[in-house]
């Protein structure tokens, strides 16, 4: 089954923002810079529109529930685990997870997702759209993957069947 990945409304403005900034730094670059040569706005441009296309590519689009894997959709590489190395599948609320800071990922632009860390919980990778919603998939080496579907506990019962 098919559990969609919507962005909160935080993402949505972090995106639009991010968008509208990245606009702005490359067409205002272009206008600004007319005696330099072309080298840095062309640097420029490619380096941002590069930093957008990734995090658009590896953002978390849909979770999928088979009777053998749970898949994380993704533009690009799709992750995939077997169920037989899925140790839990539960519910968090926000109080469970703490604090957490983003030690290498995305904090907003599409979501949220990468490498995070809190006290309470450890080292964890999130594939998330939104803060709330959030499912903890404990695997039996240990890791931690944090997931938001639009509907949490359906995504938990499936694996508890």
């Amino acid at each position: 089954m098919i559990y969609k990945a919507s962005l909160d409304n935080l993402a949505k403005g972090i995106t639009i923002g991010v968008t509208v900034l990245f606009a702005f730094i490359i067409i205002g670059q272009y206008s600004i810079i007319k005696d330099a040569g072309r080298a840095i706005p062309i640097y420029t441009t490619v380096g941002l529109v590069l930093v957008y296309f990734i995090a658009y590519a590896f953002r978390p689009i849909h979770y999928v529930f088979t009777p053998d894997k749970l898949i994380i959709h993704r533009l690009i590489s799709d992750v995939k685990i077997d169920c037989s190395q899925i140790r839990s599948v539960e519910l968090l609320e926000k109080e469970q997870i703490g604090m957490a800071i983003r030690t290498f990922g995305v904090g907003g632009l599409f979501g949220y997702f990468g490498k995070f860390a809190s006290r309470k919980l450890g080292s964890m990778t999130w594939y998330a759209t939104r803060r709330n919603n959030y499912v903890l998939v404990q695997t039996m080496d240990n890791k931690k993957i944090i997931l938001t579907p639009d509907e949490p506990e359906g995504l938990v019962a499936k694996f508890a069947r």
